[in-house]
């Protein structure tokens, strides 16, 4: 069994449970974190740093905040492999940093979806976009490369955490390979609240 060592994390998370435990383990370990909007908030406000995705794409938020992290230098570092020659020679040439684990939940589209009073507007600003994308990439990363560790639970953060301090500041191949498998999961099933919004007749078409 390999273990892979956390030296950068990108956390964007919608629920802030554990959140503070989460960016302890990485403070303590020296892993550099890539945040952004109320999450960067958040792990500043319990006296960590963080990077703004901003910052680190060189690349501005959007209006509205619709595109953030689709952005080359994300996508590039959960996709890529460091240890594969060519893909080494691209990141380099590009500015590319691989991103050795990720930590994202999801705009609470089921929640938003239950309120009566909802307007379709107010449940189709739920739609994650970024958040899926960053999951399957991560996840196809960790299944193709081992690499990166990725994390779309609160529940989850405790054996992640766990797993980190046992092995001063790696993590399992085995353990990617089993939560790549529940992120893929966790992605299916709101897409499927999606259709199944949309399936009731809602939305207003």
């Amino acid at each position: 069994m390999n273990n892979v060592r956390i030296n950068r994390a990108l956390i964007s998370v919608f629920d802030k449970t554990g959140l503070n435990d989460l960016a302890a383990c990485m403070n303590t370990y020296g892993v550099e974190i890539i945040s952004s909007g109320g999450t960067a908030k958040a792990i500043r406000n319990v006296g960590y740093t963080c990077i703004d995705v901003t910052q680190y794409t060189g690349y501005p938020e959007s209006p509205d905040g619709l595109v953030k992290t689709l952005q080359p230098k994300i996508h590039g570092g959960l996709l890529l492999d460091p240890n594969n020659s060519a893909h080494a020679v691209y990141m380099k040439a590009q500015g590319i940093e691989p991103i050795d684990l990720v930590a994202v939940n999801l705009y609470a589209f089921k929640a938003a979806a239950e309120k009566p009073d909802a307007t379709p507007e107010q449940v189709f600003e739920m739609i994650d976009i970024g958040g899926p994308a960053m999951i399957r990439a991560a996840a196809k990363g960790g299944l193709l490369h081992g690499r990166p560790c990725v994390i779309v639970e609160p529940g989850d953060y405790e054996v992640v955490i766990g797993e980190i301090c046992r092995n001063e500041g790696c993590i399992s191949d085995q353990t990617i390979k089993e939560l790549a498998i529940k992120a893929f999961k966790h992605t299916a099933d709101y897409e499927a609240e999606i259709v199944k919004y949309f399936s009731k007749g809602c939305g207003g078409g």
